[in-house]
């Protein structure tokens, strides 16, 4: 039991961050108990073995890592804690320090010791790509689950919140710089004016037009995960005095495409336009 590790839950992420454990020879368990069949196919493939309940992870688990969308990052700790879990709890979501401290105050009240973490980079496929960071006095004993494979386990110097920080300065720029174009090509074609910013940005900002696009293609079918993320990273920003309001805005650009959540393929920039501004419509519906 106390090498094997409780995932919580296997997404995209998460099951390769299990089968990255799983490659160093860690077991992996995980709970299928209400989960759909995609989750347990990505499951399967990792390698991950099925224990059924959360009861029956914690029962099984020595390390429980946390990794899903920020918004469900707090009750998951505390449905792990009222199961009084006693071995190493590790938050990897996108979260504030802030967020991060209260899962810590949570999951240490019920008998646990607490690791942070946070996870740069796509999924876990291949090396090079993705890294965990960790941050807190047992953060050496996860990292030693990652030694091989694609994952590369960072151990951060710092107390727990330091991978979260990370987490959170990171995506600023990185998903936060995505939702400013989107919404920028959004202003544009309300105004008439796409073809012409496009015009002006391959003269003077060649790499904006293929950036624009991208982040449509690469953030649509995700926002739903995003608008979440948008909003702890605003938070972090308002702790620290600075001005939050860029990625509040930049959360309700990730709302409004959030209905792409399960589209086979990602939409248009046209599209993708047209839903933020139908968005703003229902706005000014609702509040009239």
């Amino acid at each position: 039991m106390a090498h094997t590790i409780g995932l919580l839950h296997p997404g995209e992420m998460g099951a390769t961050v299990g089968a990255a454990a799983r490659l160093n020879e860690v077991p992996v368990v995980w709970a299928s108990d209400g989960r759909g069949p995609q989750t347990r196919g990505r499951a399967e493939a990792a390698g991950l073995a099925d224990v059924g309940s959360l009861p029956a992870v914690v029962e099984h688990s020595g390390i429980i890592l946390s990794v899903c969308p920020p918004h469900a990052a707090t009750e998951l700790a505390r449905t792990v804690a009222e199961q009084r879990f006693s071995g190493v709890y590790v938050d990897a979501n996108a979260v504030s320090p802030a967020t991060s401290r209260d899962v810590r105050q949570i999951v240490e009240a019920a008998g646990a010791r607490f690791v942070d973490g946070g996870i740069i980079g796509p999924p876990a496929l291949k090396p090079g790509t993705t890294r965990l960071y960790l941050s807190g006095v047992e953060a050496a004993r996860v990292a030693a689950c990652f030694r091989h494979g694609p994952l590369e386990a960072c151990v951060l110097d710092g107390p727990p919140g330091a991978a979260s920080a990370l987490k959170m300065t990171y995506a600023a720029y990185t998903k936060g710089s995505a939702a400013l174009l989107i919404a920028i090509r959004t202003l544009a074609m309300h105004e008439g004016v796409d073809a012409a910013l496009l015009h002006e940005w391959d003269l003077s900002q060649a790499e904006l037009p293929g950036r624009s696009a991208g982040a449509v293609r690469s953030n649509a079918r995700k926002a739903w995960r995003f608008s979440g993320e948008m909003e702890e990273i605003a938070d972090t920003f308002a702790a620290a005095g600075l001005p939050d309001g860029f990625h509040r805005a930049a959360a309700e650009v990730y709302r409004r495409l959030s209905g792409y959540k399960d589209a086979t393929s990602p939409p248009s920039v046209e599209d993708a336009a047209r839903q933020i501004l139908a968005g703003t419509a229902s706005d000014k519906n609702s509040a009239s």
